[in-house]
């Protein structure tokens, strides 16, 4: 049973300019193994953690640090959740994030769909 939906979109060119400007925010914003990429690649898993916050209804227990985006067995992105979030996450039920995460004209979107394992 699907329990929450998020979707968002980041402009890449505005991302690029917030994170020129104030450096410190791809550090509060991304872990250790995220930082490194081309700007549109790091819109899109900002993109994938709004969607995620979205989807679980609201910023109250989040950490950015807490959710990091890694690729699944089949090179597919997905969470890797820790800490409060992961616990809260789990506390909701939910059995399976999926995410889908692009970058194009100059837009980077994500989509999240928090399922639990019951089927009704």
């Amino acid at each position: 049973m699907i329990i929450g939906i998020g979707i968002d979109v980041v402009d890449i060119a505005r991302f690029e300019r917030s994170i020129a400007r104030t450096p410190a925010l791809v550090e509060r914003l991304f872990a250790q193994s995220e930082r490194g990429r081309p700007a549109r690649s790091l819109a899109a898993r900002f993109a994938a953690k709004e969607s995620l916050i979205k989807a679980l209804g609201g910023h109250a227990v989040v950490r950015w640090h807490e959710m990091r985006i890694v690729q699944d067995a089949e090179g597919n992105p997905d969470f890797e959740l820790s800490g409060g979030l992961a616990e809260h996450v789990r506390s909701l039920g939910v059995a399976r994030v999926h995410l889908s995460m692009s970058h194009d004209a100059g837009i980077a979107s994500a989509f999240v769909i928090l399922e639990t394992g019951d089927p009704a």
